[in-house]
């Protein structure tokens, strides 16, 4: 079909995706507010304005990211023209999640056409309304046999999973993630899977407490804390945790107010079975700030919590919501035993000034990706590959990466027949001597 192998088609689909999506970009941010009030602020920040950059800059590349690759050929196939070409999957599959329900549908989207697939886009039913949206978006954009959204909840994701397709790239939790990678062994079909875990976050004796508690309440209750990257829990050197938690304390209020319900800038819980999974996360704990909570629009307040037992609910699983248990530790020694109690993290954050700490740190531990003295801002960059290790996920993306992650690299040589060597040829014999020598000199 066209759209497999004709960049220009390509090219023109994106732009008329990348004008639908500003033409709708007002629907979109109400859309996001009504699943569950995410301020206009967020819904720019962390998702319209990201599709539109991510558009442009895929477009402005793809002519260059699409055309075959030369490469330096091998001596031994002298004389050749090595190549890499980018050719499209096939018949592609997204699904996406509900926390940043229109972002993380839409980026895979992109990057899946750019490298000329077919794409069934599934959105999470959990955001009803942004799910709407994206559909009236592919519509809009996109011919029926390119591009289609499928709405649904369960069944409807069990029914995709079971037919077969030629890439699947999922987003969301690990337990569903293990049931998309078995439907994809049964045809050996290649997956991405974006996950999460218990993504931890060490504050050193020597770090700013000012500024890490401004930076760590930004990152972890941004989306009320329903965020793959948001810090998990803290770590804070015994010497400083007091200190940290007062400023964490007086952070929070200066983001949010005094009663965050009546704060226009903090979200909600997206449904009520995962606002009643947050309440249980608090039961038998000691809550130091926060804590309130209203069925009636599924809020829960920003809350912090003092050493939880590692053996406690809320330490044993993603929290995935505004709570931060805050643990202490008193050497490097306390910090393996707590981290290395999890699967590897999507994100591990670490406030210091002490840069030999910090190598040793990202050294010492395997996770997806991090910061130094800031939480979540690597995924912003582009030119960074986001994903996850181990049971945090499979395949990283983002910018160019983008395109390959879509795009089979099919290695080619072009041999030249001016020059044919005899040297590989049957019959081998009095050949052997030689052949050692080459591959020596080649080595």
């Amino acid at each position: 079909m066209i759209f497999k192998t004709d960049l220009n088609y390509r090219k023109q689909a994106l732009l008329k995706l990348l004008l639908t999506v500003q033409k709708k970009e007002t629907e979109i941010i109400q859309a996001l507010y009504d699943d569950f009030k995410k301020p206009a602020f967020e819904a720019v920040a962390t998702e319209t304005s990201y599709i539109v950059s991510e558009l442009k800059y895929t477009i402005k590349n793809l002519n260059n990211w699409a055309k075959p690759q030369r490469v330096l050929p091998s001596f031994l196939n002298f004389p050749s023209s090595d190549f890499i070409y980018k050719e499209p999957y096939g018949k592609v599959l997204i699904m996406a999640p509900w926390n940043y329900p229109y972002q993380l549908a839409l980026a895979p989207l992109i990057a899946a056409i750019a490298a000329g697939n077919q794409v069934v886009v599934k959105p999470s039913e959990l955001a009803v309304n942004t799910s709407r949206v994206i559909a009236e978006i592919i519509a809009e954009s996109f011919e029926e046999q390119h591009v289609q959204c499928v709405l649904g909840g369960v069944e409807v994701s069990q029914n995709l999973l079971s037919q077969r397709w030629d890439y699947i790239f999922f987003t969301g939790s690990v337990a569903v993630g293990k049931i998309v990678a078995k439907a994809a062994a049964v045809h050996l079909t290649p997956v991405t899977l974006e996950l999460g875990g218990k993504n931890p976050c060490i504050i050193d004796e020597t770090a700013d407490l000012k500024l890490a508690a401004k930076r760590i309440v930004w990152g972890k209750f941004l989306n009320a804390g329903q965020t793959c990257i948001a810090p998990d829990y803290l770590l804070a050197h015994e010497h400083i945790k007091p200190k940290l938690i007062a400023y964490l304390k007086a952070e929070i209020t200066l983001a949010y107010g005094e009663n965050p319900q009546d704060s226009p800038d903090f979200p909600r819980i997206i449904n009520e079975k995962n606002w009643k999974r947050q309440l249980q996360l608090l039961e038998n704990q000691t809550v130091i700030f926060g804590g309130q909570s209203a069925i009636s629009d599924f809020y829960l307040a920003p809350t912090l919590l003092d050493e939880p037992p590692l053996d406690s609910l809320v330490m044993q699983e993603e929290i995935f919501g505004p709570i931060l248990p805050i643990l202490s530790y008193d050497s490097e020694a306390d910090l393996d035993k707590i981290i290395s109690r999890y699967e590897k993290p999507l994100s591990l954050y670490i406030f210091t000034q002490q840069n030999s700490f910090a190598e040793k740190i990202i050294d010492r531990f395997s996770f997806g990706g991090g910061c130094v003295n800031d939480t979540v801002i690597h995924f912003a960059n582009k030119r960074l590959p986001f994903g996850g290790v181990g049971h945090s996920g499979i395949g990283a993306y983002h910018g160019k990466l983008n395109f390959q992650l879509f795009s089979h690299q099919k290695a080619i040589v072009k041999k030249a027949n001016w020059l044919d060597i005899p040297l590989k040829y049957a019959p081998y014999q009095g050949k052997l001597q030689s052949l050692k020598k080459m591959l020596k000199w080649f080595s």
